[in-house]
C-alpha cells in the first residue's frame, strides 16, 4: 500500500474519525494513572457534582483523539511526527457513553526550509459527541515525508 506523502495533503482536505464510545471504567483507569483529580475518579464526589457527574480529563480526551487519527489516516501516512500542537481547547466535558467522533481537516501546508524532505501540515482539529456538540479544538502542525522513493 502506497503511504500518503505530502502531496496527498492539499488545503481543504478532511479526514473523518471515529466512532469511538468513552465508558466509565476507561475514564477512571486513565484518571488513575496520569491525571487523579476527583472528578475523573468518582461519580459521587463532590467535586464530580459540581461538574454534572464524572467527566473525562481533557488529556485523556486527547488520547483518544490521537488514536482515532492513527486508525483514520497516520498510520497509511509517511508521517515524521509532530512539530506541535498550538491551540488545545476542551471545550465541553466528556462523559461515560459518549460517542466521539473528529474531524482533521488541512489549513495550511509548506515546505521545510531546512530539510526539504520533509513538509509541514497545518490541521485544524475538531472532536464532537453523539449530539453533534464540539467537546474539543486543536490547531496543530504534522510532519510528512515529501515523496516516496
Amino acid at each position: 500500500m502506497k503511504l500518503l506523502t505530502y502531496e496527498d495533503f492539499q488545503i481543504g482536505r478532511r479526514f473523518d474519525l471515529g466512532p469511538r464510545k468513552v465508558s466509565e471504567d476507561e475514564i477512571i483507569a486513565f484518571a488513575k494513572k496520569f491525571d487523579p483529580q476527583p472528578f475523573h475518579l468518582d461519580p459521587q464526589s463532590a467535586h464530580a457534582q459540581s461538574v454534572g457527574g464524572l467527566i473525562a480529563s481533557g488529556w485523556h480526551t486527547c488520547s483518544i483523539f490521537m488514536r482515532m487519527m492513527c486508525d483514520g489516516y497516520i498510520l497509511s501516512t509517511a508521517s515524521q511526527g509532530s512539530a506541535g500542537l498550538d491551540e488545545v481547547r476542551w471545550v465541553k466535558p466528556v462523559r461515560p457513553g459518549d460517542t466521539l467522533t473528529g474531524t482533521a481537516e488541512v489549513v495550511g501546508r509548506r515546505i521545510s526550509s531546512k530539510r526539504p524532505g520533509i513538509g509541514f501540515v497545518q490541521f485544524d482539529y475538531v472532536m464532537r459527541n453523539q449530539n453533534d456538540e464540539m467537546v474539543m479544538l486543536i490547531s496543530g502542525n504534522g510532519m510528512v515525508s515529501v515523496g516516496m522513493p
